[in-house]
């Protein structure tokens, strides 16, 4: 069964950091490019960045900076979030997909996380 699973989140003081992670069955990790999503209270889900199966990466203006996505040999994708604000706050979910045919944008699939919660307050 093709599954996603988070980690990592938490709360967190502005300023901070943390690092989330996603395990992804093997199938979907080599065949699929990778988003990160983030969804606040009464907002749309948004993407945040995404990973190419090549390697490189795009993100979000608003996250540009500070947040790095990667993904390593095996089946686990990270973001590591920098200089947390508050208006980070969301439940961030991981995502496989594929990217436009420009090669531009993210096209996510219906293979999603159960999303883990970040929270930035003091």
């Amino acid at each position: 069964q093709e599954q996603l699973v988070e980690s990592g989140g938490g709360l967190v003081q502005p300023g901070g950091s943390l690092r989330l992670s996603c395990a992804a069955s093997g199938s979907i990790f080599s065949n699929y490019a990778m988003g990160w999503y983030r969804q606040a209270p009464g907002k749309q889900r948004e993407l945040v960045a995404f990973i190419r199966i090549g390697g490189s990466t795009k993100y979000a203006d608003s996250v540009k900076g500070r947040f790095t996505i990667s993904r390593d040999a095996k089946n686990t994708v990270y973001l590591q979030m920098n200089s947390l604000k508050p208006e980070d706050t969301a439940v961030y979910f991981c995502n496989a997909g594929r990217t436009s045919y420009s090669g531009a944008g993210y096209v996510p699939y219906d293979y999603w996380g159960q999303g883990t919660q970040v929270t930035v307050s003091s």
